[in-house]
C-alpha cells in the first residue's frame, strides 16, 4: 500500500472527486480527514470508509472560507492524530456567467470557496507540518479551466488558475522544511451536480474519448503523496484525457 500509516486531510470530501481521493487514499492504507461543510457529508462518507477499513476514516465539518474553522479543524486533527502527511485541497464551487452578468456576491462565493480556502487550509496544514518537523505534501485540484479562458464563466477560471500558481510559490516556500506541493488539473470529471443544478453533460471531446473520474483524479493524489511522487514538487498533473494537448 503506497500510503500506509499516512494522516491525510481531503476538503470537499463530503461527495464526488473529494470522497473518491479519500476513499481510494483509504484504500491505500491512509488515515483520512473527511472534511466538508456539511456534517451528514462527512459522516456518510466516513461510514463507508470505516465500514471497510474500521478507524481509518475521522468525519470533520469545517467552513474552510473561515480562517478560524480551519485553525480549529486542523488542531483538532493534530489533537487525534499528532501531526498531518497530506493535505489534498479539493474543494471548489463553478459559476456559470460572464463579467456581465456576475454579481460581487457571486464572485467572492466562487473565490472563497475555491482560492481563499486552498489558502487558509495550506496556511494551518503547513504549519502543523513545520512544528512536526517531518515533510508533507500538499496536493491543490486546479483545472483547466485555470491554463485557460472560458466563454461562460468568469470567477472559477480565475479561481483554479489562482490556486495553479499558489501551488508553485508555496512549493519554493515551503521546500526548506521538506513540505512537496504539486497540483492536479482535471478537465470535465463525472460527477453528481448539486440539486437544482442543470444536468452535467456526458459527452467528452478528449482523446481518451471518455470523460475522467474521481478515481482518475484519486490515483493522481496517491501518487503525489506516496514515495514515488518525492521527487515532484512545483509541478502539475494533466488529468484531463489529453484535452489540453492541442
Amino acid at each position: 500500500m503506497q500510503l500506509e500509516n499516512k494522516l491525510t486531510i481531503v476538503t470537499g470530501a463530503g461527495r464526488n472527486i473529494g470522497a473518491g481521493i479519500a476513499t481510494r487514499f483509504a484504500n491505500e492504507g491512509a488515515k483520512v480527514a473527511i472534511v466538508d461543510l456539511l456534517e451528514e457529508r462527512t459522516q456518510a462518507v466516513a461510514d463507508q470508509i470505516n465500514a471497510v477499513h474500521p478507524g481509518t476514516a475521522l468525519p470533520v465539518r469545517c467552513d474552510v472560507t473561515n480562517g478560524d474553522d480551519v485553525q480549529a479543524m486542523v488542531a483538532k486533527i493534530v489533537a487525534e492524530w499528532g501531526h498531518i502527511d497530506a493535505l489534498v485541497n479539493n474543494v471548489g464551487v463553478v459559476d456559470r456567467t460572464d463579467i456581465l452578468n456576475t454579481s460581487e456576491n457571486e464572485w467572492n462565493r466562487v473565490i472563497a470557496i475555491s482560492l481563499t480556502s486552498v489558502f487558509l487550509v495550506s496556511k494551518f496544514v503547513a504549519q502543523a507540518m513545520v512544528d512536526h518537523g517531518q515533510g508533507g505534501r500538499i496536493i491543490n485540484i486546479s483545472s483547466t479551466s485555470g491554463h485557460q479562458g472560458r466563454a461562460n464563466a468568469t470567477a472559477y477560471p480565475a479561481a483554479k488558475a489562482g490556486a495553479l500558481h499558489l501551488a508553485r510559490s508555496l512549493a519554493m516556500q515551503l521546500a526548506p522544511h521538506n513540505i512537496r506541493v504539486n497540483s492536479v488539473t482535471p478537465n470535465r470529471v463525472f460527477t453528481e451536480a448539486e440539486p437544482g443544478a442543470p444536468t452535467r453533460p456526458t459527452s467528452v471531446n478528449n482523446l481518451i474519448g471518455r470523460q475522467i473520474t474521481p478515481e482518475d483524479i484519486a490515483g493522481a493524489c496517491v501518487y503525489l503523496a506516496g514515495p514515488d511522487g518525492d521527487s515532484l514538487t512545483g509541478a502539475d498533473i494533466f488529468v484531463d484525457g489529453g484535452i489540453l494537448a492541442g
